[in-house]
């Protein structure tokens, strides 16, 4: 029979050794990484695939900012770092640039105008100085794109333990824990005519963001007088950046449909653009039938393209 303190020693190595496996791990783990490209979001790859339009459209946003004013929270002390990026319009641009493979839009610089500004000043200013220009040559600095759409909106919400949860099993010394949280950023995007000043379309986008922690743990008494603890655990948060760029392409991918439902603009191909609007539809769960239209004027006011007009008999008809 093997002595207490044999199975104390064997156990107290087993252990020891155990947790310089997890200690190897976790310095391989926290090795620098080096830096690469941001891997491809379900809601891009969206935004990418889009059939391409009719026609390019010029557009600009001057500010897409965060709207919130909320701190990151913390359990200890106020910090002073922001909830959320404070960077949504360059997210922004990005999503614009990406829709339809760059084939949807021509985004104009309107953020930081100054700067563009300025440096046409400075090549209007050495033309003249060593060409002798006294007018502006066209044809060396021609006139600033302007744009018909403005982009108005931002980051409106971020709410913290929308949902939270957890569970815990403990026998004979050894247990185990998961705990949940869950919170919700919101993002608002509206499309406004620089014409008439109007609103054209408008999209709200909400995405969740995920933490979950994991953790184990055993208490026991190895012999009379030695007592045995181990605790491991893991988190794993979801990155707030990731979360914003996701409700932000989203809401550019929404923004087109709406657009295309009200006649804004329309896709190069009909019968790609109506399969896309019906696939868009179909997430938000409004799939109708086709002869709504006839029975419910509200909901044909609500997509002109199948808008009915009234006629000499009562009936309803469509115009195209």
């Amino acid at each position: 029979m093997m002595k207490p303190e044999y199975i104390t020693t064997k156990l107290f190595a087993g252990v020891l050794f155990g947790l310089l496996a997890l200690g190897g791990c976790s310095t391989s783990a926290t090795k620098l990484p080096e830096p690469e490209l941001n891997r491809m979001t379900q809601t891009q790859k969206q935004l990418i695939e889009l059939p391409p339009p009719a026609k390019r459209i010029a557009i600009a946003v001057y500010s897409f900012t965060d709207q919130t004013g909320q701190f990151k929270p913390s359990e200890t002390t106020q910090t002073l770092s922001r909830a959320v990026t404070q960077g949504p319009s360059s997210i922004l641009v990005q999503a614009l640039h990406d829709a339809g493979s760059n084939d949807w839009f021509d985004v104009v610089e309107r953020e930081n105008l100054e700067h563009l500004l300025n440096e046409r000043q400075i090549i209007t200013q050495m033309r003249q100085r060593y060409l002798g220009e006294t007018q502006i040559n066209p044809d060396a600095l021609p006139p600033l794109v302007f744009a018909g759409i403005l982009l108005e909106g931002g980051i409106i919400s971020y709410d913290t333990n929308v949902r939270t949860g957890g569970a815990g099993a403990r026998f004979l010394g050894i247990g185990a824990s998961t705990e949940y949280r869950e919170d919700t950023i919101t993002v608002y995007l509206r499309a406004v005519s620089v014409k008439s000043g109007t609103v054209l379309a408008s999209v709200t986008t909400s995405q969740r963001v995920a933490s979950i922690g994991l953790a184990a743990n055993a208490f026991k008494f190895v012999s009379f007088r030695e007592l045995l603890e181990v605790d491991t655990g893991i988190t794993v948060n979801q990155p707030t950046q990731l979360a914003v760029q996701q409700a932000i392409e989203k809401c550019v991918y929404g923004l087109i449909m709406e657009g295309a439902m009200k006649g804004l603009w329309s896709f190069n191909d009909s019968a790609t653009g109506e399969a896309a609007v019906d696939k868009y539809l179909a997430s938000r769960g409004n799939v109708y039938p086709v002869d709504a239209f006839d029975h419910d004027p509200d909901l044909a006011r609500a997509i002109p393209e199948k808008r009915p007009e009234p006629s000499d008999t009562g009936r309803t008809g469509t115009s195209g």
